[in-house]
């Protein structure tokens, strides 16, 4: 279904401390029931222009319990600003083996996300499907990765091409010095291109599933930058950081969490509000953990809608 077709389900929002929801909506003329705006361009071009406002991002997810959301992200002025690097310039590929088989388990994960065959394993470090056909392919990655490590690294950091950026970023995880490559991927979190911050990110969570399982393993992920992307204009960015900081914040290391109380509270207090229950719910727990909730009361504040009260605790630590 083309994005035109697809009506607007939920109108969600974040970034918003300054300019009204009110104001949001006038401008983007477009609600719930309504179908989506036939340009995201000339959308965001509208909300770009209410004073207050440095950039707007609109971004369509695909589908909760059948509903489609519309996110509109707001950058305000004097909002935490989260810098992605220039696109680099240099024209180096790599090799049409791992190219090749990248292609073919993007198909082969396609026909799996269809049959709804997603489920996969992070415990080794990298991502492995569930599904047969999908996981061969993947099985291929750890001897490319290694046999081409310095090439994979060279693309992903200087390739002026974001696919081959991107596949980089995917497949640099199956590596087997995994300790050796996690600079590479946080340095890959601020790609000018949302596909490879995407599977930067993805690599980065798998990683951080091995740290937790594998202290002895030396690796160590940084949560610095994923907090950093919690004040993304993309809502991806912010699932993404979601995910992986729930992992790095399981050990409740106070400097972590303190980090995330001064530099996201206020963007974990939107994404915990967001009317989608399972988009919100990675941020309300994040929140209880900033504000010292022990887990099982962070649960039964969810079970009981009660939001507020975990908010407002989180707000008391800032």
């Amino acid at each position: 279904m083309h994005a035109q077709e697809l009506r607007v389900d939920v109108l969600d929002f974040y970034g918003l401390h300054k300019v009204s929801e009110s104001q949001i909506r006038k401008a983007l003329g477009v609600h719930e029931g309504d179908r989506m705006p036939p340009s995201k361009g000339d959308a965001e071009a509208k909300l770009d222009q209410i004073p207050g406002i440095v950039e707007s991002h609109l971004e369509a997810v695909c589908c909760d319990d059948g509903q489609t959301v519309l996110y509109v992200g707001i950058e305000e002025k004097g909002a935490p600003h989260f810098d992605l690097r220039e696109p680099p310039e240099r024209e180096i590929t790599l090799p049409d083996e791992i190219v090749g088989a990248y292609n073919r388990f993007l198909e082969a994960a396609q026909v799996a996300s269809r049959r709804g065959s997603v489920d996969e394993d992070l415990t080794h470090g990298h991502p492995l499907m569930a599904d047969g056909s999908a996981r061969a392919v993947q099985e291929m990655f750890p001897a490319l990765a290694d046999q081409y490590l310095a090439q994979i690294r060279n693309v992903l950091r200087n390739s002026d091409d974001e696919t081959q950026r991107a596949t980089a970023a995917y497949v640099l995880v199956y590596a087997t010095r995994k300790s050796d490559i996690v600079n590479d991927l946080q340095y890959a979190l601020k790609d000018a291109d949302a596909g490879v911050r995407t599977n930067a990110a993805r690599s980065l969570v798998a990683l951080s599933v091995l740290a937790k399982l594998e202290p002895t393993s030396d690796v160590r992920v940084s949560p610095t930058w994923f907090i950093e992307m919690l004040n993304s204009l993309s809502w991806s960015d912010r699932n993404r950081a979601l995910k992986a900081l729930q992992t790095l914040t399981d050990s409740r290391d106070p400097l972590v969490l303190d980090q995330l109380r001064t530099r996201a509270l206020d963007a974990l207090i939107d994404m915990a509000r967001w009317k989608t229950l399972s988009h919100a719910l990675p941020a309300f727990i994040l929140l209880g953990r900033v504000a010292g909730m022990p887990e099982p009361e962070i649960q039964s504040a969810w079970t009981r809608g009660d939001r507020d009260a975990v908010i407002a605790a989180a707000k008391k630590k800032r």
